[in-house]
C-alpha cells in the first residue's frame, strides 16, 4: 500500500533532514524501505549507530512494526518503512524556515546543551510549551523543531514529555 506523508508545519521538515544526516542512517533507510528488518540485523549489519537509527525512525514516525518469530525464539520487532514519498506543502515564512532549518542543521555539541535545558526544563510531569519556550527565549517554531528532532521527548498536545520506552 502506499502510504504518502504530507508535510504541512515547517518543523515536520526536521525529522526528515535528520533521517538522512548520516551515512548510517541513510543506509539503514534504504534498507528497511526494501525489507522487514529487526534491530538486532540493523545492528549485527551496521553497529550500535544503526539500532540509534531505527530508534530515531521509530519515534520520528518513519516506519511501521511487526512482530515476527525467528526460528523458534521469542517474537521480535521488526521495521519497515511507513511512508513510499512525501508530499512538501513549503510556502511558510523566512523566519520560520530558517529557525526550522538551523534547528536540523546545528551541531550535535550545540544541540546536546540546549536538549539537556529543555529535558531538565520539562521534567518529569512534562510542561507547557510555551512556558519552555518563553524561558529559553525561543521562538515557538524553533522549540517545536527542537522537540522533533529530540528521541528523548515529544509533544503531546501543547505540552512537552519525556517520552517513555
Amino acid at each position: 500500500m502506499n502510504q504518502i506523508k504530507v508535510i504541512n508545519e515547517p518543523s515536520e521538515l526536521v525529522p526528515m533532514l535528520r533521517a538522512v544526516d548520516t551515512p548510517v542512517k541513510r543506509d539503514v533507510l534504504k534498507e528497511i524501505t526494501l525489507e522487514w528488518r529487526t534491530a538486532d540485523e540493523i545492528e549485527k549489519k551496521y553497529g550500535p549507530e544503526g539500532r540509534d537509527a531505527i530508534s530515531f525512525f521509530e519515534k520520528m514516525k518513519l516506519v511501521e512494526s511487526r512482530w515476527v518469530s525467528v526460528g523458534g525464539s521469542p517474537p521480535v520487532k521488526s521495521y519497515h518503512t511507513f511512508y513510499t514519498s512525501f508530499h512538501i506543502n513549503a510556502q511558510w515564512p523566512v523566519y520560520e524556515i530558517s529557525d526550522v532549518l538551523a534547528a536540523a542543521m546545528m551541531s550535535e555539541e550545540e544541540y546536546t546543551a540546549i536538549e539537556s535545558k529543555i529535558v531538565e526544563l520539562v521534567g518529569e510531569r512534562g510542561r507547557f510549551s510555551g512556558d519552555v519556550a518563553e524561558a529559553l527565549e525561543l521562538t515557538s517554531t524553533m522549540l517545536k523543531s527542537l522537540v522533533r528532532r529530540s528521541v528523548k521527548m515529544d509533544y503531546r498536545g501543547h505540552r512537552i514529555e519525556l517520552r517513555r520506552e
